[in-house]
Parts: C-alpha cells; sequence; structure tokens
C-alpha cells in the first residue's frame, strides 16, 4: 500500500469578507457574543436563584440558556479568530474536539425545543393534569435523555469522522469543523458517515421538527374546538409565542441548510446559515423570553431593584 501523508492541523477558512470590513465585523460579533454570554447567563442565575422560577418551563429554560452559552463558545471564538489571522489553523484533535461538541449542542436543543412543544401542549390542553403529568422527576428524565442521546449522536459522529483518513487538502471551507466539509477533504469511503449523517439529521433535526408542528396542531386544534373567548386564545399564545419565535429562529436556517444538497458545491452558503444559528440566534433567545415573559420581567425588575439599593 502507497505510503499517505496524515493531515495533523486544518485550515479554517472562514468568512469571506472585505478586508476593509473585517475590524468592524469583528466588532459586532465580538458585542454578539458578549451579549450571548450576558443574556443567557442571567437567566441561568435567575432559573437557579428564584424560587417561583423552579417549575417545569424555565426549567427548560435555564437549560436552553446553558446550550445557547456553550454552542456560541463552541463556534464564535474561533470564527472571531479567524477575522485577525489570515491563516486559521486548529489542530486535528481540536477539529474533532469542536465538531462533537457542535453537534452535542445542537441535537441536544432540537430535542429541548421539542420537550418545551409538549409542556406547552399539556399546559393548554390538559392544564388540571399538568402538575401530575409534569412533575420534577419527569422534567429531569426528559432533559436527562436529551443531553445523553445527543451525547450519544455526537460522539458517534466525531469518532466515525477521526478513523476516517485525511491524506491530500486541509482547508476546510467554513469556519467550524463541520462534518460536510470534512467529508470533502477524506481520501477513503465517506459512505457509511453519509448515511449516518442523515440518520442524525433525521433523529435530531426532522424528528423534534415534526413533533413540535404536531404539538402546535394539537393546541389550534384544541382552541378551535373547545376554546371560544378571545381572552382564551390571547392567553394561548402569549404561552407559546416565545417558544414558536424561537423554534423558528432555530428551524428555518437549520433545515435549510440541512434538507438542501451541498456535498460538492460551494459551501458559503452553509457557512453563513450556520453564522445565523451560532451567532445571532443565542443572542436573541434571552430577549425574546424576557420581554414576553411577564414573570421573568417582574424578577428581572425586582432583582435590579435590590442590586441598585445596595
Amino acid at each position: 500500500m502507497k505510503n499517505q501523508t496524515k493531515v495533523e492541523q486544518f485550515i479554517l477558512l472562514g468568512l469571506n469578507i472585505d478586508l476593509d470590513l473585517q475590524y468592524i465585523i469583528f466588532a459586532i460579533f465580538l458585542l454578539l457574543y458578549m451579549a450571548t454570554l450576558v443574556g443567557n447567563g442571567t437567566i441561568v442565575i435567575v432559573v437557579l436563584t428564584e424560587p417561583q422560577l423552579h417549575g417545569p418551563m424555565y426549567f427548560f429554560l435555564g437549560n436552553l440558556s446553558c446550550l445557547d452559552i456553550i454552542q456560541s463558545t463552541v463556534t464564535v471564538p474561533k470564527m472571531l479568530q479567524g477575522f485577525l489571522i489570515k491563516y486559521q489553523s486548529i489542530s486535528f484533535n481540536g477539529c474533532m474536539v469542536q465538531l462533537f461538541f457542535f453537534y452535542f449542542m445542537g441535537g441536544t436543543e432540537g430535542i429541548l425545543l421539542a420537550i418545551m412543544a409538549y409542556d406547552r401542549f399539556v399546559a393548554i390542553c390538559n392544564p388540571l393534569r399538568y402538575s401530575l403529568i409534569m412533575k420534577k422527576e419527569i422534567c429531569v428524565l426528559m432533559v436527562a435523555t436529551a443531553w445523553s442521546s445527543s451525547f450519544s449522536q455526537a460522539l458517534m459522529h466525531a469518532v466515525m469522522t477521526a478513523h476516517l483518513p485525511f491524506c491530500g487538502p486541509n482547508q476546510i471551507e467554513h469556519f467550524v469543523c463541520d462534518i460536510k466539509p470534512l467529508l470533502k477533504l477524506a481520501c477513503g469511503n465517506i459512505h457509511l458517515n453519509l448515511i449516518m449523517l442523515t440518520i442524525g439529521t433525521t433523529c435530531f433535526v426532522m424528528g423534534p421538527f415534526i413533533f413540535i408542528l404536531i404539538s402546535y396542531l394539537y393546541i389550534i386544534s384544541f382552541l378551535l374546538l373547545r376554546v371560544k373567548s378571545r381572552r382564551g386564545w390571547q392567553k394561548a399564545f402569549s404561552t407559546c409565542g416565545s417558544h414558536m419565535t424561537v423554534v423558528a429562529l432555530l428551524y428555518v436556517p437549520v433545515l435549510f441548510n440541512s434538507i438542501l444538497p451541498t456535498m460538492g458545491t460551494p459551501s458559503q452558503r452553509d457557512v453563513i446559515i450556520t453564522v445565523l444559528y451560532s451567532a445571532f440566534t443565542p443572542v436573541l433567545n434571552p430577549f425574546i423570553y424576557t420581554l414576553r415573559n411577564q414573570k421573568v420581567k417582574m424578577i428581572m425588575k425586582k432583582l435590579l431593584g435590590k442590586k441598585r439599593l445596595w
């Protein structure tokens, strides 16, 4: 067998931007990242410290904020570095670790949003049994299942990709170690990797999305058949509005990125879409939930009032 040179590091090509704008864009994404950390970190702290927010919905919201912090930290700092360094390198092991966390957080977020949709379904369609169905033990079990199942699929992707032979070009057409651009660089058989990527996308992207759609179809059917008052409709939509907005912000770019074929084609479209759900969506989530949730706003005002007294 002919000897092959093993790739020890990759070059992340990042975003194709005008050099005159790179420092402005760097500043914008840095501010977005800082806002993500502050906004989501605040939600986590408030949910943990306030007894009024120890219900299922806020437990899920705290987990979502943790995911957003980790997801942004996995991708955005490396992207920021790319604005300042022309040839941005990442070690082979570092690339696999980044790939793992990228899919770990993404898969967990999809399942968590599906769990939150189920929570809203129970709250609206079966309110009298809500405390029984969504008791603490069940909520913890559902969240633990989301984290553990996504961990397993992300680990599988990382291990399978790490075992591929990379012996040629090492330039990744992305600002993050994603599977698709990595598979384009592999010099071995990637058929099994593509099959597992399709299965993972079906289970952790399309599966939760379909479950969310079904949940909201049941909610709408329940409202049409059982709720006649305008006030009841307004209360239901105020309950679901934040979640529906977050689902739309996440799934519009993710589905667009997952469904359209990108193997063997220029990947700049993939890069732009990944930017949307890696840098912009995480910073919007805290504002969506706090601005639309009266209880969270009241507690935030109370906490800010205490700090001013000090």
